[in-house]
Formats: structure tokens, C-alpha cells, sequence
């Protein structure tokens, strides 16, 4: 195995705030344009330690086990559904993300949406651009008053919450686990309730295999006549044709989607949808948490997370693998990291050759999470790395890394 070459590789024109930390810990930052395919991706990482993406680059199970240096991933995005975190976690490789961030600009421009929808604010803008004048206020509302169904009632849900409620919106929510409502928010009884209540219902909710088409033909019947819909989740979410036939009828009357079950992978790259064309859709380009405000905050907590594993070993708020949090290490301490299938023996194993190497432990830490185990040792200051061959040659190790 080729000698790892501490650096990181940034895609996706990841805001320049990340660099900073990276420089100050003596990493090289190097930047690659764009989204890359499996192969591009492979070569471009090479024997780098670390890489740094948003959503549209897949770390896919056969790029994550084509670069055996690869130790952390770093996800400047809410979500990690494009990279493989089983695969990682059996490679040792952390992943990081920024799950809150952007928490504030997706609720701004899901009040922002509300309001232009129940106003008519975008066809009216087309048609100016059109050259039309439209002046009626047919089907155009003030939003004081309404119901808003808030489905996901984490932190974009919650914060949603509390504009709408500042704005004069009723707000009723529905969640899958209890929790504790914002302002005069009052939980419905089940998402069917919701759907039947609300005037206008605006999904916060994770891609799971239990929110895939939770908007499906049938949920959307139980809407209002006349209501409105906005996604800013995940595209998975909604089932798209049922909805453009929902649209169609003028069963739904407005919608706003950011997220799509297919997106391009490139600027370039042709969009279609179902939805197109439609009266009453307002489309964005998942742009939900584009903002700088939100890229900078992105930037800047991901990049610390990463500094923070690279020197220290801490994998707190990794998504992956088990959480361990670890203080500095001492002077003439040496820190071995070592990432182990979790069998009876291993820390027998570790103790026995530290021991007949005359090596003293200062300090132990251990987490494991199934199959895998994250053991740190903080020890008497090695001479020579037969402690560390004998520690990377047992059949449990997985990942191991020493810290001089």
C-alpha cells in the first residue's frame, strides 16, 4: 500500500470557508469541479485520506473500496444518502455531515413559497414577463388564517413552525416520534388528519423506506379541495405523477417542489418532470439550503468535524461509526486509533503485545456499535513501529492509525 498523502479532495465547489481549518491543521486542500462518475472519482481521490462532497457525487461501495487510504468523508450537506455508510463503517472510514445548518434557509423559503402561492405571485410573474396584465385577486389569499400541515416536526419542521405562527397561520404537525410543539403548534392525530385539515402541507421528513411515496394518489385525495402542497425533503417522498394528475383536476391548487426523484447530475444535464408546464407549480433546483449564510455554516462546522478526527480521533456526530469523544493528547503520549470487528479477545490481544513491548497505556476508550469496534489508546511515546505492525497484522483489525 502506497504511503497515504494527508490531504483532502473538495468537490462541488464546496464554499471556500472549508479551507481555512484544513490549512491551519497542515492539510493540502486540493478541488476538483463538478460531480465525477465511479472511475473519474477512484482516480481523482487516489491516495488521499479524506474527500470532501454535497449531494451529487455517489461514494458508491466499489469507489469506497478502491481507495484503501481513504479515512473520512465529509458530506457538506444535510443529508447522507449518496454515500454507502455500511461500506464505509466496514472500511473504518467516518463520514461526517451538517445535519442543522441550513435548518433556517429552508424554512425562510418554505414561508417564502407559502406566501407567493397563496397570492399567485409566480404565474402572475410569468404572465407579466409575458406581457399580460392580470390584475384580478381571483384565488389570491392572505395566508393569516390558514392551516398549515407541517409533516416532519424536526428542526426545519419546528422552525417553519414558528414563522407561520408569526405570520397568523394556524399550525397543525404530525411527527412519528413525540415532540414538543412550538408556540400554539398542536399535533394531529395521524398524517390522514393532517392531510384533511390543512390548507397547505409542507414536508420535512428524511428518505427512509418508510417516507418513499408517503405522498402517494391516496394521500393526496385526502387533501383539501384546493389545497397546496411544497416539498424542500427529499424527492423520494412524493410520488410525482400521482401529483401532476392531482394538479390537473385542480384537486391541488398550488405546489412548490425543490426535490425530485431523479435530478441531473450536472449543470448540462436536460430536466424533466412530470410537473412541467403545469399552472400553479413552482419549481426550484434543490436550492432549499443554498444560501451563503447556510454554505458558510456548512463549511465551516464539517470542516472542524474532519480537522477534529484527523488530529484527535473523535468521531462524535459521525453518522456511521461509533461515537467516541477524545481530549488532546498528552506530551510524549503517542495515540494509537484502531477500528476492529467486534469479536471477544481484541482488547486482550492489544493489551498483550503493549505489554511484552514494555508499553505503558495512560488512558483507554471503546465504543462499538455491531460489528464494529473503535478501541483508542493513549500510550507511553512508541520508539519504533513493531507495536503498531503487530496491532495492523491481527485478523480483527480493520483500520488502524497512530498518532506520534
Amino acid at each position: 500500500m502506497s504511503k497515504p498523502t494527508r490531504d483532502i479532495l473538495l468537490l462541488e465547489n464546496i464554499h471556500e470557508e472549508a479551507e481555512p481549518a484544513f490549512k491551519k491543521a497542515g492539510l493540502k486542500v486540493r478541488r476538483t469541479g463538478g460531480t465525477l462518475d465511479e472511475t473519474e472519482l477512484i482516480e481523482a481521490i487516489g491516495d488521499s485520506t479524506m474527500i470532501g462532497i454535497r449531494s451529487r457525487s455517489q461514494m458508491t461501495e466499489k469507489v469506497i473500496n478502491s481507495v484503501p487510504n481513504l479515512e473520512a468523508i465529509a458530506c457538506f450537506c444535510i443529508g447522507t444518502n449518496q454515500v454507502d455508510l455500511d461500506a464505509a463503517a466496514r472500511r473504518g472510514i467516518a463520514v461526517f455531515n451538517s445535519p442543522f445548518c441550513n435548518t433556517r434557509s429552508v424554512a425562510e423559503m418554505t414561508i417564502a413559497e407559502i406566501i407567493g402561492l397563496h397570492r399567485g405571485l409566480f404565474d402572475k410573474n410569468s404572465a407579466m414577463h409575458q406581457g399580460r396584465w392580470d390584475k384580478s385577486a381571483t384565488n389570491s389569499h392572505e395566508v393569516r388564517g390558514r392551516v398549515i400541515g407541517i409533516v416532519g416536526y424536526g428542526h426545519i419542521g419546528s422552525q417553519v413552525s414558528v414563522l407561520a405562527e408569526a405570520l397568523g397561520m394556524r399550525v397543525v404537525y404530525h411527527d412519528i416520534v413525540p415532540k414538543m410543539a412550538m408556540g400554539n403548534a398542536i399535533p394531529a392525530g395521524s398524517l390522514d388528519e393532517l392531510l384533511a385539515e390543512s390548507d397547505v402541507v409542507t414536508l420535512h421528513v428524511p428518505e427512509t423506506p418508510d417516507t418513499k411515496n408517503m405522498i402517494d394518489a391516496r394521500a393526496l385525495k385526502r387533501m383539501k379541495s384546493g389545497s397546496m402542497l411544497i416539498n424542500n425533503s427529499r424527492g423520494s417522498v412524493v410520488d410525482i405523477d400521482a401529483l401532476a394528475e392531482a394538479i390537473k383536476s385542480e384537486h391541488v391548487m398550488g405546489v412548490a417542489l425543490d426535490v425530485y426523484p431523479s435530478e441531473p447530475r450536472a449543470r448540462q444535464d436536460d430536466f424533466t418532470c412530470p410537473l412541467s408546464g403545469l399552472p400553479g407549480v413552482v419549481m426550484t433546483p434543490h436550492i432549499g439550503g443554498s444560501t451563503e449564510e447556510a454554505q458558510i455554516a456548512i463549511a465551516r462546522e464539517v470542516s472542524m468535524k474532519m480537522v477534529t478526527y484527523q488530529q484527535r480521533g473523535t468521531t462524535t456526530s459521525s453518522v456511521n461509526i461509533p461515537e467516541v469523544e477524545l481530549p488532546h493528547r498528552r506530551d510524549g503520549q503517542d495515540r494509537i486509533l484502531h477500528f476492529h470487528r467486534n469479536v471477544p479477545g481484541v482488547l486482550s490481544k492489544m493489551h498483550g503485545i503493549l505489554a511484552e513491548g514494555h508499553v505503558n497505556i495512560h488512558a483507554e476508550y471503546l465504543q462499538s456499535t455491531g460489528d464494529l469496534s473503535y478501541v483508542i489508546l493513549d500510550v507511553d511515546h512508541l520508539q519504533d513501529g513493531s507495536v503498531i505492525d503487530q496491532f495492523r497484522n491481527m485478523d480483527e483489525t480493520i483500520r488502524l492509525r497512530w498518532l506520534s
